[in-house]
């Protein structure tokens, strides 16, 4: 691979920004599930925070590679080594942390694809980011193959996504209304999900103790961020003043902390949050991604 090339696929990536990642062949979105654990590719979630990953550089091994982290639950995106779905080839990709794993579960070195306006993703293992269901568009998984077995399904179109000045407004919960439905159609009751959430809170420089084994925590029930705001508030002593309170969520020990923006993911694993107070500068080194702007 030329280093030109390979620079310029670099280049798509710059630290701290947000980016999109289109496939060539189905036009679809590299998109965080919401159960918080697969990736797949969407086609109508482009102005999803789910299609928005956070670029995070870093030197391994005298090169310089990414990370890419949800920004819609701060899980990196990771290769596994159980073997991809039927019908998927390769090897699964999901979302995942960055922990005592260490980083070459989670880490990627954008390449050129020798096409212009594309790039490939291949993973420390040397195996390439790719789509499947070329004829089969319900094969939406998303998975790493053997870099021989290259093809335009490994080809991806990286989309930059312009920041937000602030955070966007959290939407309070919708109460279900279940007077007059019982009977018709609501057959059981809703199930409503329950978590440990750990949480510390961050100093003004953003500053906290890593070791989550010495953080506090409570249950949680729904999956509402705006509760959790609430909740994470009222515990570390600021309920008067929950508004000024940005719940950020750590995937993994040496996960960046992720502002949390959009409902929880679809699961009951315990949540790592970090309580970071707005007007300071932890809260002003903070990015959020503009995903209603028009990407040209």
């Amino acid at each position: 691979m030329a280093a030109g090339a390979a620079a310029d696929a670099m280049q798509q990536f710059p630290d701290g920004a947000h980016v999109r990642l289109r496939s060539r062949v189905h036009g679809g979105y590299l998109h965080a599930d919401e159960d918080g654990a697969g990736v797949s590719l969407r086609w109508l979630r482009r102005r999803s925070a789910n299609a928005a990953w956070r670029v995070q550089r870093i030197l391994h091994d005298g090169t310089t590679c990414v990370l890419l982290h949800s920004a819609a639950y701060g899980r990196y995106l990771a290769a596994s080594p159980d073997p991809a779905p039927p019908g998927h080839r390769g090897h699964r990709v999901v979302q995942g942390d960055y922990g005592e794993e260490g980083v070459d579960p989670v880490l990627w070195k954008p390449v050129g694809s020798g096409h212009a306006g594309y790039v490939l993703l291949r993973h420390v293992s040397y195996r390439l980011l790719r789509a499947n269901g070329r004829y089969r568009l319900w094969h939406a998984g998303v998975s790493v193959d053997d870099f021989d077995n290259q093809s335009t399904m490994m080809h991806w179109k990286v989309e930059s996504i312009p920041p937000r000045p602030g955070p966007p407004l959290l939407i309070p919960p919708t109460p279900i209304n279940r007077e007059g439905f019982r009977g018709l159609f609501l057959l059981h009751e809703p199930v409503v999900l329950q978590r440990t959430i750990r949480y510390v809170q961050a100093d003004n420089q953003g500053n906290f103790n890593l070791n989550p084994n010495g953080w506090a925590t409570f249950q949680f029930h729904g999956r509402s961020v705006f509760n959790l705001r609430w909740e994470v508030a009222t515990h570390v002593g600021l309920a008067l003043f929950f508004f000024r309170v940005i719940v950020c969520v750590r995937a993994g020990r040496y996960g960046q902390p992720t502002p949390l923006f959009v409902d929880l993911p679809r699961n009951e694993e315990t949540l790592d949050v970090v309580a970071v107070i707005a007007d300071t500068p932890a809260a002003e080194a903070l990015r959020y991604p503009n995903v209603d702007a028009h990407w040209r």
